[in-house]
């Protein structure tokens, strides 16, 4: 066998591997992405004995794959659902990292004995909540939507400071930087708001150019999505500012715009992002080396753990929080639920392509920091929020819709599916009071199609396919969602939902 088709094989291998054990994951209630990295590690010199030591290559391929997840995490962001909650998230996202940020830089000094350059470099990495680990553990836990909405917004929101933070604080410690305190924060403060510029006009643009040319296939719409987002990440690193905020702003300008196939824009970022996740888990799992580590290094990580999980998050929630009317079970929640993830395993390889004294150790540290406290906190977010009383179980399930052009006749196509916990279940088409023209043309239900009449009851499962005039898509797209949401008495007004068209 050729060394290419070795190489592509192994990694169909490692794919499948990758796969299986996201269901054991879901089975467990823990991130995929700790399994992944087992399987990394298993691969690594302490199983298969594949030798992985390229700092540069991984530091790269680590910047790739996350602003692939951080496109694919604002083309699934409902700006409608997160509006209410954008106020509390953004102060988590800046103020509480910096919250989280002194308060473990002052422990690892003072508790754990480090020096003060390693310390904030801890504090720094370990500050950002993960958003894909919170994501795929949150969709098995019924929160109401402020608090879910908080949680999800800050995830996506605090990757961008705490990289140009780490990228500082490590030329500080290298010796390539001697700015002080207040050039850096202006420096960092600059390059955010410059990269929400950029993510805004980038996005603004995709949405012009997207609307006026008809492309000739809905997976071309959603290549041409993550590939304008990339662009934004791509033009923010070109000025000078930051491109992780860039590319997440205009993917959620993007994937809330009024374009069309954006369930399957969706879908296919779904996918590029799990792709990007499994190899850059079995990637960090293969820089792992089990052998590497030292009692002292998981001593520091538990400890270091325990000082982020029960001081530096709860202080951190409380004070961006205690303005916002939550209450005190929703706040311990959140503090609960500041899952670590991919990104301080990114953040720590950062010392290490820099050649930082002693940076595999600083990377051994948060790597235990990571594993042990995922798998504490993760399984147990279901059982948490039953605890204090956080769980909306009457949260019904938001309606599907897909858009499709129809050139010819100036019209839509839209494809709505039923899903199970949704109150369209059991409203009639003459019901839905869908405006002048628009016409639920089939329905699709199990093995068989019909064309419905006023009276048609719609059941759990069942697929519409709705023509619409061009114009009509949003207003037909809103009250699907308001009638899945609120049943066949939601009001035609006062709408509060998010439409996927």
């Amino acid at each position: 066998m050729q060394p290419a088709d070795l190489a592509l094989f192994l990694g169909a291998v490692v794919v499948l591997l990758a796969a299986f054990a996201a269901r054991i994951g879901t089975r467990l209630g823990l991130p995929a992405l700790l399994l992944f990295l087992l399987v990394g590690m298993l691969l690594g010199p302490i199983g298969f004995g594949i030798n992985f030591n390229d700092l540069a290559g991984a530091h790269a391929i680590g910047f790739a794959a996350l602003v692939l997840v951080l496109a694919e995490g604002g083309l699934s962001t409902n700006w409608k659902d997160i509006r209410p909650a954008l106020a509390p998230a953004a102060l988590l996202a800046t103020v509480g990292v910096g919250v989280c940020f002194g308060v473990m830089t002052l422990l690892g000094h003072y508790v754990l004995g480090l020096h003060w350059s390693v310390a904030a470099l801890l504090g720094a990495a370990t500050a950002p909540t993960d958003s894909a680990a919170v994501f795929s553990v949150l969709r098995g836990v019924s929160l109401p939507n402020h608090l879910r909405s908080v949680l999800e917004a800050e995830s996506g929101l605090n990757d961008a400071p705490t990289v140009l933070v780490v990228i500082a604080l490590t030329g500080v410690a290298t010796g390539e930087s001697n700015a002080g305190v207040l050039p850096l924060l202006g420096s960092i403060a600059v390059q955010l708001i410059g990269g929400i510029l950029v993510g805004l006009l980038v996005g603004w643009v995709a949405g012009k150019v997207s609307r006026r040319i008809t492309l000739p296939s809905g997976n071309l719409y959603a290549i041409a999505a993550m590939a304008w987002a990339v662009t934004a990440y791509g033009t923010g690193a070109w000025i000078g500012v930051s491109g992780f905020s860039a590319v997440y702003i205009a993917a959620v300008v993007i994937g809330n715009g009024d374009l069309p196939y954006q369930h399957t824009t969706r879908s296919f970022s779904e996918g590029i992002a799990w792709i990007c996740q499994i190899g850059l888990f079995v990637m960090l799992g293969l820089l792992a080396n089990p052998d590497r580590l030292t009692w002292g290094s998981v001593g520091v990580g538990i400890a270091a753990g325990l000082l982020l999980t029960l001081v530096a998050r709860p202080v951190a929630v409380a004070a961006c929080t205690i303005w916002f009317g939550f209450e005190r079970n929703e706040r311990l929640f959140m503090s609960w639920a500041g899952l670590r993830g991919a990104v301080p395993i990114i953040l720590a390889t950062i010392p290490m392509a820099s050649n930082m004294d002693r940076a595999d150790k600083f990377f051994d540290v948060i790597l235990v920091l990571v594993v042990v406290f995922t798998c504490i906190q993760a399984p147990t977010l279901p059982a948490a929020a039953d605890i204090l009383g956080v769980v909306d179980p009457q949260m019904a399930k938001d309606v599907s819709i897909e858009v499709a052009p129809l050139d010819e006749i100036a019209a839509d196509l839209l494809q709505a599916d039923v899903p199970k916990g949704s109150r369209l279940a059991g409203v009639t088409i003459r019901e839905l009071r869908l405006p002048r023209n628009c016409v639920v043309s089939l329905i699709i239900r199990g093995d068989r199609s019909f064309t419905p009449h006023a009276g048609t009851v719609l059941e759990q499962g069942d697929e519409l396919l709705i023509v619409v005039p061009q114009g009509k898509r949003r207003t037909v797209a809103e009250r699907l969602i308001e009638i899945s949401r609120g049943g066949r008495l939601a009001r035609w007004h006062g709408l509060r939902v998010q439409t996927a068209d």
